[in-house]
């Protein structure tokens, strides 16, 4: 962890609480604090609620789930509360946020998506494939389910919808969207070969594979079953390129699940999009309200440099590094991770309220 992010994040913090107790009172400015291990206390992929639909500007009916906090033993929300809206990563789904899930329930209006062609979400056309489309896609989703205030939270591919979403809507952030983290992620200058670990085939990467991808998307069929036979090989990968430190084999193989759910040909769909990805000179929005930016020191597919970037370029953003942690710092370090999201909560509370 960056002692440097972590103060930073605590001195603004506890600023942020002082004006949000000024502005909405002394009942409006308990912090949200996450239960930690209730994520342990469920197997992966059984946290559910009832399934919705957002309809995109494309007509394509994303999978919703809305966690409200009445339904887990919370207070009913009301329009004045927050809802936080968890935005998932590339080649993975809604389920990716377990941890995180777990400890808001009944605390907090959460709500989860499968983006396009992810998870439970139908296929999207080829050309609709875009992070520009995923920042849309994030709005309809804002529009259609939430009432009043929301924190929009992005790992990965979902944080740079997030940066689509500041790009292409930037008049939603002060008074819809009023905070945001952004995990493991991106502005640009991505190395588009790296973001394809571990989803290749057999274990088989590296700039020739970067290359093939197209001519790969022709026989996706027979890669996916490739990807099927070599499952040994791309449980070492996987704990390779997601993990940083050595984790539980559960952790290993519900990442696996998820990539290997994911069909080729969408992965191969959404690749050029990394290839050609700069948000860096569009981050101004994400500046206007608290963001915290969060990564593991040991990421091999978003680099830590990366984070650092954006925590330079986004006035007043916080920053915490997890020390040898990787890409999926999310379920690696979640306790960590959680922490600063109850920060950022806390921060967010009082923002965009008379």
């Amino acid at each position: 962890m960056s002692v440097k992010g972590r103060i930073f994040g605590t001195v603004v913090g506890a600023a942020g609480l002082v004006a949000a107790a000024g502005a909405v009172g002394i009942a409006r400015q308990n912090r949200v604090i996450g239960h930690r291990v209730a994520g342990e206390l469920v197997a992966f992929g059984e946290l559910r609620s009832p399934a919705r639909v957002v309809v995109t500007d494309d007509a394509l009916d994303l999978h919703v789930e809305i966690d409200e906090p009445e339904d887990f033993g919370g207070v009913p929300a009301t329009e004045d509360d927050l809802t936080v809206v968890f935005v998932h990563g590339y080649a993975l789904n809604l389920d990716c946020w377990h941890f995180q899930r777990a400890a808001y329930r009944g605390q907090v209006r959460t709500v989860f998506y499968d983006q396009r062609s992810h998870g439970r979400s139908p296929r999207s056309s080829e050309e609709r494939c875009t992070i520009e489309q995923l920042g849309h896609d994030l709005r309809r989703v804002i529009e259609d389910t939430v009432p009043g205030r929301c924190v929009v939270i992005g790992h990965s591919m979902g944080g740079m919808s997030v940066m689509s979403l500041a790009q292409h809507h930037p008049e939603l952030f002060g008074d819809t969207v009023v905070g945001a983290a952004l995990i493991s992620t991106s502005a640009g200058g991505l190395d588009p070969g790296r973001v394809l670990f571990p989803m290749l085939p057999l274990g088989m990467g590296g700039r020739f594979m970067a290359r093939a991808v197209r001519t790969l998307d022709l026989g996706h069929r027979v890669v996916d079953l490739a990807r099927s036979w070599g499952h040994a090989v791309a449980d070492v990968l996987t704990d390779r390129y997601a993990f940083g430190d050595d984790v539980p084999a559960s952790h290993v193989e519900f990442v696996y699940s998820m990539l290997a759910a994911t069909p080729f040909a969408v992965v191969a769909d959404f690749y050029p999009a990394f290839a050609t990805l700069d948000h860096a000179d569009h981050l101004e929005p994400l500046g206007r309200v608290p963001t915290s930016v969060i990564c593991g020191t040991a990421d091999k597919i978003t680099s830590v440099s990366h984070s650092r970037e954006l925590h330079s370029r986004i006035p007043g953003s916080s920053l915490l590094e997890c020390e040898g942690a990787g890409h999926m710092v999310l379920l690696e370090r979640h306790k960590e991770v959680t922490a600063e999201l109850d920060d950022l909560l806390s921060l967010a509370q009082g923002q965009g309220l008379p």
